[in-house]
């Protein structure tokens, strides 16, 4: 058995969600967790984050409901609506620190995300990922390289595809899977304890 979490970078319930997942995968270190990028902004919705009017009336219910912190240099990015989310750039940084650590996964993909929120850094800018790889001691260079070539751009591209075969279009997801057997164990806002429980429904299914 292992997990699937589905998110995208720029998924602002995705980051509320970040102490969930860690704590999950922190309690089963026998589980493997592949972290898929979704494709919230793309193709058409990769447009100016004015017109997303919702935007940051749902950070504030974000923040009130997880405790998600949304940082000053942040919303000094967003501040005049010009700036463009674009997760194709950031599923290619995730696909970059997934490759040069794959069992820190949840802890980089998570990381990113405060780069965004709370250091109000571009996720199309290689700045972002220098830093988060830096702080996770990892080859900085080797990171921005990763996130600048074609393997990650086929890596995003791959988890597109997979989060739509997985039936997949709200974010955050995470999913239980063995063999062709999967389960959503949350949708958007989730604690840990109530992951538990599904975890655990799901598990006693496959052993009895």
């Amino acid at each position: 058995m292992k997990l699937i979490y589905v998110f995208d970078a720029y998924c602002g319930w995705s980051h509320g969600f970040s102490p969930t997942v860690r704590e999950v995968a922190a309690r089963h270190p026998e589980l493997d967790v592949d972290v898929v990028s979704g494709g919230l902004f793309t193709g058409s919705r990769r447009v100016p984050i004015r017109a997303f009017g919702y935007v940051q009336g749902a950070n504030a219910q974000i923040a009130e409901l997880t405790g998600a912190e949304f940082g000053e240099a942040y919303e000094r990015l967003i501040g005049d609506g010009s700036f463009v989310m674009d997760s194709q750039a950031a599923a290619r940084g995730v696909a970059a620190l997934r490759r040069a650590a794959p069992a820190r996964a949840v802890e980089l993909a998570t990381a990113l995300q405060d780069a965004f929120y709370v250091d109000g850094l571009s996720l199309s800018d290689r700045a972002a990922y220098r830093k988060v790889a830096e702080r996770a001691g990892l080859d900085a260079d080797d990171v921005v390289a990763a996130f600048e070539g074609a393997e990650a751009e086929a890596a995003a591209r791959a988890d597109f595809a997979r989060a739509a075969a997985l039936g997949v279009d709200a974010f955050p997801t995470l999913l239980a899977a063995d063999g062709e057997d999967v389960t959503v164990l949350a949708r958007g806002r989730a604690g840990a304890e109530d992951v538990e429980e599904r975890l655990a429904a799901f598990a006693a299914t496959r052993s009895s």
